[in-house]
């Protein structure tokens, strides 16, 4: 069987720009922002229970972040105007290892990145800089996802050159 072939478009006017400051809500209730994720490299991607290319690369950004575990935040926030309410049996029905169900019911984040697609996925830097964004689905265990993480992953939050973990493909 064929991979999935995804088309994300690769956007990059907006590098540099400091991550928003809208509030969204934690896996455990409580109101976060994505400053509290600085520090080391952040993975937001906007996604939806009902979006099609969002489901499809789930398990993907699942292995991502297992894989990436210490050097980067994988945060799944959920676009749903519903919230807890379809997200909460989704993750349970679907059981990610390092995946958690943030949400964002009022589009804030959606709104801020002003993409007008699901999925949305920005990548920032420890500082918290944006460094690219994903505007549509991608496939995050292949080649070409592997290529726009290399540079801020190879790179701890003070510029120095990390060692980097072998990329083994699962399946």
């Amino acid at each position: 069987m064929q991979p999935e072939q995804f088309t994300g478009t690769l956007e990059i006017s907006g590098r540099g720009t400091p991550m928003p400051k809208d509030a969204f809500t934690a896996p455990d209730g409580s109101e976060v922002t994505l400053e509290k994720f600085r520090g080391k490299a952040v993975l937001v991607n906007l996604w939806a229970t009902w979006c099609g290319p969002c489901i499809k690369e789930m398990p993907a950004l699942d292995a991502l972040a297992k894989r990436e575990e210490g050097r980067l935040k994988v945060l799944t926030i959920s676009q749903d105007s519903k919230g807890k309410e379809v997200v909460a049996p989704w993750f349970e029905k679907n059981r990610f290892d390092k995946l958690e169900a943030y949400l964002d019911p009022e589009n804030r984040l959606g709104l801020n990145y002003a993409s007008g697609m699901l999925p949305t996925t920005v990548l920032y830097d420890a500082e918290g800089k944006e460094v690219w964004r994903v505007i549509g689905g991608m496939d995050w265990n292949g080649p070409r996802a592997n290529t726009l993480l290399a540079e801020t992953l190879g790179k701890d939050a003070k510029g120095a050159a990390t060692p980097r973990r072998p990329f083994t493909p699962s399946g």
